[in-house]
């Protein structure tokens, strides 16, 4: 009867696998809310710094 032990052991980690990504998920959605709202014709910090069009070479 091996395998009902080691199907239960799989459901366990399934399990506690989801119940971690939901913790984090919830952590996501806390730190998305306490981050500032971004007043208009600020800059978006994603993209900040980035030029447009072909960039320049590396040295080398």
């Amino acid at each position: 009867m091996q395998g009902r032990s080691t199907k239960r052991q799989k459901e366990m980690a399934r399990q506690q696998k989801q119940r971690d990504k939901d913790a984090k998920k919830a952590e996501r959605q806390r730190e998305k809310e306490a981050r500032p709202a971004r007043q208009p014709g600020e800059e978006d910090p994603d993209i900040a710094g980035i030029v447009p069009g072909p960039q320049p070479p590396l040295e080398m």
